[in-house]
């Protein structure tokens, strides 16, 4: 098992990394640096978030290069929390490694997600046929600098052995698609056919996980999880070590306050563990 890959957890199970970067968006429409990202932040971690994620892009268009380096500097009173950044390694996100190793703030994990430059959000995994060499050197570079690396994935077994080969730790697992089968189960018009495609989505996603895992692969998940879908996943999925989770999460916020939320997706967590209802 690579050293790299941990299964230590602050509550005992899957880790809930908020990404903050629709908090930076917001504050972003006008210039008075409000809402601040690195309060929000806060607001998380002292509500029990078990770390933080930023996905900077190249335009700039939420999270900023101070921001980057503004959470690393917040998360050094947080030493059982994890940072993690995500982004194409391709574009901006070596830089931003770079400089937090050099500062001695090295960011637990890189997320290495296959987005072009003006991608409206991330919509697919990594094709590691194609880009696997590509990536193998930028991976080592990470590894050398203690830095953890989790690669954007399609739930596809048959790609787990090449994620391992070219040397990630872990991988993400893109769960769009088994929300949108989620969501497709809520209309009672839709039901029937809702809900097989649920089941066959975790399906997939279980068997995904398990290819991963039987490669010694650590295992996150992220994109478009909710309140509402998380625990069903995570009852399916087993061994995720970390769901990465910003945009429902925040709207969310809007309604119940950001450490509120935050207790709210812990519980969904802890009811998967538990095997209880959804709360």
């Amino acid at each position: 098992m690579n050293p790299l890959v941990s299964t230590d957890t602050r509550h005992g199970g899957t880790r809930l990394s908020v990404n903050v970067n629709k908090v930076a968006l917001l504050r972003n429409t006008r210039h008075l640096g409000i809402p601040s990202v690195a309060r929000a932040a806060t607001l998380c971690l002292q509500a029990g978030a078990d770390g933080i994620t930023v996905h900077p892009r190249p335009d700039e268009r939420h999270i900023r290069p101070h921001d980057v380096h503004d959470i690393a500097a917040l998360l050094k009173d947080w030493p059982q929390v994890e940072y993690n950044i995500e982004g194409n390694p391709f574009h901006n996100l070596m830089d931003f490694v770079r400089e937090l190793a050099d500062k001695g703030m090295p960011p637990q994990q890189a997320t290495f997600v296959p987005d072009s430059e003006g991608q409206f959000t991330s919509d697919h995994g990594w094709d590691l046929a194609l880009d696997g060499e590509r990536l193998r050197p930028l991976i080592a570079e990470c590894s050398a600098l203690g830095v953890r690396v989790s690669l954007f994935m399609d739930p596809l077994p048959e790609a787990m052995a090449l994620a391992r080969a070219v040397g990630a730790q872990r991988v993400e697992l893109y769960t769009e698609p088994y929300a949108a089968a989620h969501a497709a189960a809520r209309p009672a018009d839709a039901a029937a056919h809702g809900q097989a495609g649920q089941a066959e989505q975790l399906a997939r996603f279980a068997a995904a996980a398990a290819a991963a895992q039987a490669q010694g692969l650590g295992v996150n998940a992220g994109h478009d999880l909710n309140r509402d879908n998380l625990a069903d996943f995570l009852r399916a999925v087993p061994g995720v070590l970390e769901v990465s989770i910003g945009h429902a999460l925040v709207a969310d916020a809007l309604e119940l306050g950001l450490p509120e939320t935050v207790r709210a997706y812990q519980r969904c967590i802890r009811a998967a563990e538990s095997g209880a209802a959804r709360p």
